[in-house]
């Protein structure tokens, strides 16, 4: 790949890469909001704007270093903050309120795919377009597929957490201490490719389930 061609596909990544992670966090604090925990709002992470929530290491430089070995990217912002005990119910409305991310990502992955479909339909040459929507689709099933992993710090760890009978929920909970050092395995095992068998087919899935519904735009556009 020459050095014109690498900042292209950066390019082309970073906008739908940055949105995904970006709202991701706002979707979690927007879901607290909803049930009770204004800490997000009050502390201004309630925003579309990437600039508020990005890590110079979770959003940008992992991410696009992810990409561009194994062609599957995830990554991190900075968490929004949430205070469970503000919730109204705090034991079942966390695992809402963790689903908003992953859910956030699986509509974004929907639209891309949309804008995809329209883009076959109108046969727009554009491959600096196409790469950037695959890009899209490709990154926001990944973060949807990753985040759902049920180990903390992840989301799918809050849900299996709120699943739980409340005893050994907490026990559960308690490893998230271990958090960064989870997250870090976690990043190995993707850098590594360890966890290439599990990505892509969960990926190629939810790619499908994308695909199955918009099925009726695709017959309207053809």
């Amino acid at each position: 790949m020459t050095i014109q061609e690498t900042v292209s596909t950066v390019i082309n990544v970073a906008i739908p890469l940055l949105f995904a992670i970006s709202l991701h966090e706002a979707a979690h604090g927007y879901a607290a909001r909803y049930f009770g925990d204004p800490t997000a709002a009050n502390e201004g992470r309630l925003s579309l704007n990437p600039l508020r929530h990005i890590d110079p290491f979770g959003t940008v430089i992992l991410p696009l270093a992810l990409y561009l070995t194994t062609q599957v990217a995830v990554g991190f912002a900075k968490p929004v903050p949430v205070e469970v005990n503000r919730l109204r119910n705090p034991h079942r409305q966390m695992a809402l309120v963790a689903l908003a991310g992953p859910m956030a990502n699986f509509v974004m992955g929907l639209g891309w795919t949309l804008l995809g479909l329209i883009l076959l339909a109108l046969r727009v040459p554009s491959p600096d377009l196409a790469e950037m929507i695959r890009a899209g689709i490709v990154i926001n099933a990944a973060m949807f597929v990753f985040n759902l992993i049920p180990v903390p710090p992840l989301d799918g760890g809050r849900v299996l957490t709120a699943m739980l009978p409340k005893p050994l929920a907490l026990r559960f909970a308690a490893i998230e201490r271990y958090s960064v050092v989870l997250l870090v395995i976690l990043v190995v095992l993707m850098y590594s490719r360890v966890l290439d068998g599990f990505m892509s087919t969960g990926i190629s899935f939810v790619a499908k389930i994308f695909r199955l519904i918009l099925t009726p735009f695709n017959i309207f556009l053809n």
